[in-house]
């Protein structure tokens, strides 16, 4: 089996050997094979997996969250696939991005003049559909991706504003039981687990159980979407996906 040297591999990937060493102390990427005088000798499969290191990086991931993605699976096509629908996300954020920012110029261009939200709307970190694309990416196939994407091009502005007041709505009411003491097995936590999961229903895509469950991990382990939560209140992602884990825990 053909191996090579920290140092090729490094010219090879654009990095330097320190990285490769930093790598290997944090056990983030360790050769394959040592030998005499601590000398690093990497396989295909060991470049296979810096290649996915790199791809991750290049998204701006740390280190840490670039550990646990790999970790969370031993295909390497998955775990590419996963990266290359990360991409997809950043790909069509900058898209919307430059076709607001083609807008305003027009609206500059001809002394139109542009609401506050119009504005500022696409600057927000928030993308509801990456909601969609990381639950297609986990949990749906293509037919449930491609009636998901048929169901929200549709959407104008005023719809996502309609559906994130909805969501706003059920987000204020879990908030309120937060601060009433009331814990996330309650009855009242159920309910409005059913109405969360019935909103995903209405606005995005079929969201059976088994999704719901998912997204209700997701909601914790991927920062971005615990981030987006709990700006509506400290604790509320928390608080939702441990009622969302009641929720089917009997299921």
């Amino acid at each position: 089996m053909e191996t090579r040297t920290v140092g090729d591999v490094a010219r090879m990937a654009g990095i330097t050997v320190r990285t490769l060493h930093h790598y290997d102390e944090i056990g983030l990427l360790r050769p394959s094979e040592r030998r005499d005088n601590d000398y690093r000798a990497y396989t295909d499969a060991d470049v296979s997996r810096l290649q996915q290191i790199l791809t991750y990086r290049e998204l701006d991931l740390g280190l840490d969250e670039i550990a646990r993605l790999l970790n969370e699976t031993s295909d390497p096509v998955d775990a590419l696939r996963q990266a290359r629908h990360r991409i997809d996300r950043q790909l069509k954020k900058l898209r919307r991005i430059a076709a607001r920012l083609d807008r305003a110029i027009d609206a500059e261009l001809k002394g139109t003049p542009m609401t506050a939200y119009e504005k500022l709307e696409v600057f927000g970190d928030f993308d509801p559909n990456e909601f969609v694309t990381e639950a297609e990416a986990r949990w749906g196939g293509s037919e449930l991706f491609a009636a998901t994407a048929k169901r929200t091009s549709a959407y104008t502005s005023a719809d996502w504003k309609r559906q994130q007041a909805e969501t706003d709505e059920i987000y204020r009411a879990l908030l309120g039981l937060m601060r009433e003491g009331v814990s996330a097995d309650s009855t009242a936590a159920a309910e409005l687990v059913d109405a969360h999961r019935s909103s995903i229903d209405k606005w995005f895509y079929e969201c059976t159980p088994e999704i719901h469950a998912g997204l209700g991990e997701m909601y914790v382990s991927d920062e971005r979407f615990r981030q987006s939560i709990n700006r509506s209140g400290d604790g509320l992602a928390e608080f939702l996906s441990a009622a969302i884990a009641v929720r089917y825990s009997s299921a």
